[in-house]
């Protein structure tokens, strides 16, 4: 175990905690005191991340039972110890311990009892599904901001407390981590919290003890089945959000969408196919140019007079990040704001003008054609985004596309195919292989690519190494083309085999658009082949890459 020195800062506590007595935490979980009743002003299921004074919970993972830790977590300030029968007997002998029947399902309420309940003094807005959460949640936080708000914000992409960003390493942190948040969060004066909750979360119990003002919920598609046995248990995950509030905002443009108004009951529901069961309907949608949508918006009286059986109102708005799917998103953010108190009025105009790191971003170094970032690693996603972009493309719809490793491998022939049968040229390379050996994850993309036939299918390539199959697509583009680099999004780094390397493809593309826009300059033309770069250009050795962008040296791993 590292030394106190050196042990890990983590994520940021409460400044002030009033202890909580073991016997009040036992009384909330059902559980058995041993020993002393102590107070603790902590909580962490982390022997490396342990303060004096703390809790230690001993929880049963994949890998074996977190309480063969307790001795550490002692040995670093822990006064106590939660944990179940089977972990009792790793606990030194002395220690207080609580024990209870399941560590994880009490995890979350016994952490929000330490950092006294900080929900109950936030509005928490969650939203969860397969797409559209990290959208969702970035477009509420504008519209907080535009009503005066303070938010806070807990995501795949970020996590901010304010305009201060916090790395958590988790789309959802573990439960004790989260309530330290929100309990940071009200300290820090944050009146309303845009939070993602994936399924994963759901189904290890991070999120309860969370009291959420609403919560709301995209859309279904498959994703995750490397950990949910199959979609009615990923589904059946999901559900578990909306035990935790009364207040359900469902988009019901797919049927997952109606089976949870089912199992919800009486739900606030999202429509943009102008379902007239829609509370709030989109109509009127329009693409514009640049890939932004502008649109009608039907939805509930807001202000005085506000009944249950509101007259309806009307407004106009938009949405900023290219694609149709992107207004379901909008109008649900527009929608969870409603539930907690944020005029529409004010709202939809932020929500218009929004833009989501790696979602669909553009990358502009004043080349002829569109260049985009998305982070679609899924099937459905990636389809998606190909949809969008065809109508803005006068040329050839170009995709870079890899898959994770060490993830569901079945969704990597269906991703290959849709990419072979969406775009005119699919390169297929390295994502981030995880430990798994990056050909073969290639190999089972390109089968389910070849599988398209021959007529039916764009140009298919395979370049493993990532930033050169970037610098490939970028050579290959000409104007009027749209290029598409999908999968990473906002990551700024890759890895494989264990080890972490800078890589950001936001970073890869503009660079070898940078390089390209350059060299085509100094030749005084737009390489007229479209197939390669005069030699040696834009890598300072005819090798690497441009300095921060790829690789360390510009040697691939």
């Amino acid at each position: 175990m590292p030394s106190a020195a050196n042990r890990p800062a983590g994520l940021p506590r409460p400044a002030s905690v009033a202890p909580v007595s073991l016997a009040e935490l036992a009384a909330l979980s059902g559980g058995t005191l041993h020993g002393a009743d102590v107070r603790v002003t902590g909580i962490t299921a982390s022997s490396e991340q342990v303060r004096p004074g703390d809790l230690f919970a001993g929880v049963t993972g994949r890998s074996g039972h977190g309480a063969r830790f307790a001795g550490d977590a002692v040995a670093a300030g822990a006064s106590a110890v939660l944990t179940d029968r089977a972990g009792q007997t790793s606990v030194p002998v002395g220690v207080p311990v609580l024990v209870v029947e399941d560590v994880r399902a009490v995890l979350g309420p016994v952490a929000a009892a330490v950092y006294g309940r900080p929900s109950a003094g936030l509005r928490v807005l969650g939203v969860t599904g397969t797409s559209g959460k990290t959208t969702t949640t970035f477009l509420m936080r504008a519209g907080l901001e535009a009503a005066g708000r303070t938010p806070g914000l807990i995501g795949t992409v970020a996590t901010m407390i304010g305009d201060q960003e916090i790395k958590t390493g988790f789309t959802t942190p573990e439960a004790p981590e989260v309530q330290a948040l929100l309990a940071v969060m009200r300290e820090c004066g944050v009146t309303d919290v845009a939070m993602e909750v994936s399924s994963h979360a759901l189904a290890m119990g991070r999120v309860r003890g969370i009291d959420f003002t609403a919560a709301g919920f995209t859309n279904l598609s498959e994703d995750h089945l490397d950990f949910h046995e199959d979609m009615a248990d990923y589904f059946r995950a999901k559900t578990m959000l909306f035990d935790l509030t009364d207040r359900a905002v469902i988009v019901i443009d797919d049927d997952w969408g109606h089976r949870l108004v089912d199992v919800v009951g009486p739900s606030v529901t999202v429509s943009t196919g102008r379902d007239p069961r829609g509370t709030w309907q989109a109509f009127e949608i329009a693409d514009l140019p640049d890939g932004s949508t502008h649109f009608r918006v039907s939805g509930p009286w807001f202000g005085p007079g506000r009944t249950s059986d509101p007259p309806r109102i009307e407004l106009t708005m938009g949405c900023a990040i290219p694609g149709r799917y992107n207004v379901a998103n909008a109008l649900l953010a527009l929608a969870l704001l409603y539930e907690a108190g944020v005029d529409p009025g004010v709202a939809a105009p932020a929500i218009a003008a929004a833009t989501v790191p790696g979602r669909m971003e553009r990358v502009d170094a004043g080349q002829g054609f569109l260049a985009v970032v998305d982070y679609s690693h899924k099937p459905a996603a990636v389809d998606g985004a190909l949809r969008t972009l065809r109508p803005l493309t006068r040329g050839r719809l170009v995709i870079v596309l890899g898959c994770g490793g060490d993830r569901d491998r079945a969704k990597r022939p269906l991703m290959g195919q849709i990419a072979a049968h969406g775009a005119d040229l699919l390169i297929v390379t390295d994502d981030n292989p995880r430990s798994e050996d990056p050909a073969e994850i290639r190999r089972a993309m390109l089968a389910g690519a070849l599988a398209v036939p021959s007529g039916e299918r764009g140009e298919v390539r395979e370049i493993g190494d990532r930033a050169d199959a970037i610098d490939a697509a970028v050579a290959a583009a000409r104007p009027g083309d749209t290029l598409l680099v999908a999968g990473k999004g906002h990551e700024p780094g890759q890895e494989i085999a264990g080890v972490v390397y800078p890589f950001d493809d936001r970073e890869v593309l503009r660079a070898a658009l940078v390089q390209a826009v350059q060299a085509a300059g100094a030749a005084g033309t737009a390489r007229p082949d479209g197939t390669a770069r005069p030699d040696g250009t834009g890598r300072p050795d005819g090798t690497g890459r441009a300095a921060g962008t790829g690789r360390p040296n510009g040697a691939a791993p």
